[in-house]
């Protein structure tokens, strides 16, 4: 109150004669454009520059003179003084339904109930009363509007007003808020406007240009990836990986590709590119036996003297009707750095398509995190869609990220409303930009994989450029039994939440591993494509304590070998002077074992079992397939064979040869097959868009 009591000594001293429609246009002209600005953003403006305008605009009305621009203290003062001396001289004060409003500095989510919620409120109404009081004032209702549009901007961030001149309707009688907020800015800007103009233009002032959407350039994280290299089989005989659903890699390569530039080296998981697609695999005939191996030997596209061998798996699809109860926690990143549109709003509108294919009795709950952590929505049924939907358009963004609070809220949550026979997931929606409380990733690891024992998975829906952060997202949904995606487009939000929702949320197999033996008798040499984030040691295999990948219901995987037969002259690795010879034709162990190139072993476990069970089957010479003929399952490895070449394209080709772009196409062409949703044709356009595009983004000056 001294600054105030100052202010107002100041101004009595220099016996200011104030007109009073002067006065009432100026405070309602401040209010209205404030409004106005706020009405159309999602995020709040900038209070400090919102006072220091209406001040000043205020201040020059009253007294007549050319101010200089004062400091946001001084102006916040000046302010709140004049809006003080438009209530004391107001008849009566109106009372409006609460406006809503938001400052960047604000926490997004605070529950309605809270001592900071009903302040806030109670700030939201008193202003929106006092600017009706002011409007009324100016222009009542029904009265002729004679006056004119200011263009002065009452807030640095936003848009230009209506230019001077420009004609607004008057308000009827029954006129809302906003209308008579545009009565009282267009009389307050004949006034005001050309003076002010004027004056600017004589001083040479120029009003600092909106700054542009903050976008981070350049930060986004991936593990280091070094590519599988060539295995020589008389020593290393035994390859052994965890299965990998996730699609995250294909679906921010297509970003890239489609803003021009070329993604980043360990950006691109060779085998997340080849399993983005459904591929038609025969499937199990029950779930007692939860998925299907099929094998395929073909000639590589890429290399005449070697050959592929094609593993394709496809899960066990669960009807609808014997789909389990799930038990659903969103935990949405809801920081400064989800500001962008496709980033919370696509988020929003993502989780919005999952809820529409959630059975009535399923639930959900939210939690949201910032620079702290909120329970936004108890769990509650999806039948109450509309509620659910309401609670996630709500959302708004700004703050740091504490992430790893907002994680242990979200398991919280899951446990008390945990169902033994159902599904248990907490989906993660965010762009990894954990920068508060517990940021190491090996601690927030070990939380999950706890919580995983407890029978409660994580899945994890990646969001936005420049500052993502895959290789947190990778170790939390590798750990936490789940899947990881990206979401770049709400066509890809719509694949991976609608079309493919069983097998996102509900697995028919945990912990499958996948062991290939290779007979050094027909194989000389031998690399595994892909799945380089995956390895796992030999004795892994064996060991149920060791973690590994689930698939989902429907789900099909895919891996890729290239080989190199024994007799064949695209051996890269040449005998050693001092290597026992290879065993001779008419050797027992040759003729037993002469027509297989290998043996396939896979283990798995039941979702609600901890011991695994073992599918064998060995790689014979009799599944070779030419390089065109064969039935689907050939046609569909081909295509697969495409998706890894041009994966090893982007990240090199240092095995491909002179198998180029071109190469790729035509190999994806011709064996597209029905391509339902267009997944196969938007991969070929990928391609072309590849030979085009830029190594590196470029920087964008602000």
């Amino acid at each position: 109150m001294d600054e105030l009591e100052r202010l107002k000594a100041a101004l009595d001293a220099e016996r200011i004669a104030p007109r009073a429609q002067a006065r009432e246009a100026a405070i309602g002209a401040a209010l209205a454009a404030y409004d106005v600005n706020a009405a159309t953003r999602r995020q709040g403006t900038r209070v400090a520059n919102r006072l220091r305008n209406a001040a000043h605009a205020a201040s020059e009305i009253l007294t007549g003179k050319r101010h200089m621009r004062m400091s946001h203290a001084l102006a916040g003062g000046v302010s709140l003084a004049v809006l003080m001396l438009a209530v004391m001289t107001a008849a009566s004060l109106q009372t409006i339904e609460s406006y809503k409003w938001r400052d960047a500095s604000e926490p997004r989510s605070v529950p309605a109930s809270t001592p900071a919620a009903n302040e806030a409120d109670e700030e939201r109404q008193e202003v929106a009363a006092r600017a009706d009081v002011a409007a009324d004032a100016v222009a009542p209702s029904g009265a002729p509007a004679t006056a004119t549009a200011t263009a002065e901007s009452f807030d640095d961030q936003s848009a230009s007003l209506p230019a001077v001149g420009a004609p607004l309707p008057a308000p009827s009688p029954e006129a809302g808020m906003m209308e008579k907020y545009s009565a009282a800015l267009s009389a307050a800007g004949s006034a005001v406007a050309p003076q002010m103009a004027a004056r600017d233009a004589a001083a040479g002032f120029v009003d600092p240009a909106p700054p542009a959407t903050y976008h981070d350039e350049g930060r986004d994280n991936f593990e280091t990836i070094e590519t599988n290299p060539l295995k020589v089989t008389a020593e290393e005989p035994v390859s052994t990986f965890s299965i990998d659903v996730d699609t995250s890699s294909y679906s921010f390569m297509r970003a890239s590709l489609n803003n021009g530039v070329m993604p980043q080296d360990d950006s691109v998981r060779v085998e997340e590119m080849i399993n983005y697609f459904p591929y038609d695999y025969p499937g199990p005939d029950s779930a007692e036996t939860p998925f299907n191996a099929s094998v395929t030997v073909m000639p590589t596209p890429w290399n005449a003297g070697t050959k592929l061998v094609h593993i394709g798996i496809k899960g066990f699809d669960i009807a609808p009707a014997e789909r389990p109860h799930a038990n659903l926690v969103f935990l949405i990143d809801t920081s400064g750095s989800m500001e962008e549109a496709n980033k919370l709003p696509l988020l929003i509108n993502s989780m919005k398509l999952l809820v529409a294919e959630l059975e009535p009795d399923d639930t959900v709950a939210i939690v949201v995190y910032a620079g702290s952590a909120g329970t936004v929505l108890e769990p509650t049924p999806a039948s109450e869609r509309a509620k659910i939907d309401a609670a996630l358009e709500n959302l708004s963004a700004g703050g740091s990220t504490a992430g790893a609070e907002g994680i242990r809220q979200a398991y919280q949550l899951a446990e008390q409303s945990f169902d033994k026979d159902g599904v248990n997931r907490v989906i993660l929606a965010t762009d990894g930009d954990f920068n508060v409380g517990i940021t190491d990733i090996d601690e927030l690891q070990g939380f999950v994989e706890r919580e995983r024992e407890e029978g409660i998975f994580l899945s994890v829906l990646g969001f936005g450029m420049g500052n993502y952060n895959d290789a947190l997202m990778q170790a939390l949904a590798q750990n936490g039994n789940g899947a990881a995606a990206y979401i770049d487009t709400l066509g890809e939000a719509r694949k991976v939440l609608v079309e493919e929702s069983t097998s996102t949320l509900f697995p028919i197999a945990k912990d499958v591993k996948i062991q290939v033996e290779f007979n050094p008798a027909t194989v000389a040499e031998y690399r595994l494509i892909g799945y380089e984030t995956r390895l796992l040691n030999r004795e892994d295999f064996n060991n149920d304590r060791v973690d590994a990948g689930e698939i989902g219901s429907g789900h099909t995987v895919t891996a890729l070998y290239e080989v190199t037969p024994a007799a064949s002259d695209a051996r890269l690795v040449d005998n050693l002077r001092y290597q026992s010879p290879a065993p001779a034709a008419g050797d027992t162990a040759v003729s037993d074992t002469g027509g297989e190139y290998g043996f396939l072993r896979i283990r798995y476990k039941l979702p609600e079992e901890d011991t695994s069970r073992l599918i064998e089957t060995p790689i014979s010479t009799a599944e070779e397939v030419s390089r065109s003929g064969g039935g689907t399952v050939a046609r569909e490895a081909r295509f697969a064979a495409s998706v890894a070449a041009f994966g090893q394209l982007l990240r090199g080709g240092r095995y491909t040869g002179d198998f180029g772009y071109d190469d790729v196409i035509a190999l994806a062409n011709a064996n597209k097959g029905a391509d339902e949703f267009g997944y196969r044709a938007e991969f070929v356009n990928l391609v072309r868009l590849a030979e085009s595009a830029a190594p590196m983004e470029t920087l964008q000056r602000r």
